[in-house]
């Protein structure tokens, strides 16, 4: 399985084969080509790096040793009439999600941070993909890297949108899937690659 670590807008992918498109290539073999520090420093300047190797999965799980774990979930809630609910945070298009807590399944993981973070409660219907996302964390000191699984969920209910304004969630909306494409283009690699999953 080839994997794709997003930092912010840019990108590491873990693969067999260079990706089609513009990849920074660095071959794998070495210990110190896949270091946190090493490829930070290409990240610097280069958008999208792929670490290509005879082993990817290896190649991947000796990165992430190097980052705190973080499992999380979050989703697309249709609506009756098929709108979409997204939310906007921190001056960009998102989605809502957030950290698993302990005894809790990943489907109410999703279905307590939407309700939370926007005031709907959905239930889930389907599973979409996973996202794997590194950062930063200035609270704890230390590199995180999020695992989020997405779900698409429905609601029936007329809900109050309430966004979770201590969350950095500046406003709650529905949207037609037409203006949710145009709201995407600008949002997170992460948040596109859980907008093409919603068309599978």
């Amino acid at each position: 399985m080839n994997r794709t670590v997003y930092f912010a807008d840019k990108a590491v992918a873990f693969a067999d084969a260079a990706p089609d498109g513009a990849w920074h290539v660095v071959p794998g073999a070495a210990d110190s080509d896949l270091s946190r520090p090493k490829i930070l420093k290409i990240l610097e300047s280069h958008n999208f790096v792929a670490v290509v190797c005879a082993d990817p999965e290896a190649a991947f799980t000796a990165f992430a040793a190097e980052f705190a774990w973080v499992e999380a979930a979050g989703g697309v809630v249709v609506d009756s009439a098929g709108r979409w609910l997204m939310i906007h945070r921190n001056g960009r298009w998102d989605l809502p999600k957030g950290h698993l807590e302990a005894g809790e399944s990943i489907e109410a993981c999703a279905a307590r941070e939407i309700e939370e973070e926007t005031g709907v409660r959905g239930e889930v219907v389907r599973p979409l993909c996973e996202t794997l996302h590194a950062y930063w964390f200035p609270k704890t000191g230390r590199w995180e890297l999020k695992r989020t699984r997405w779900f698409e969920l429905r609601t029936t209910e007329a809900s109050v949108l309430q966004p979770q304004t201590e969350e950095g969630i500046e406003r709650v909306v529905w949207c037609t899937p037409a203006e949710a494409a145009v709201h995407v283009r600008d949002a997170f690699p992460t948040i596109r690659c859980v907008a093409g999953a919603m068309k599978r």
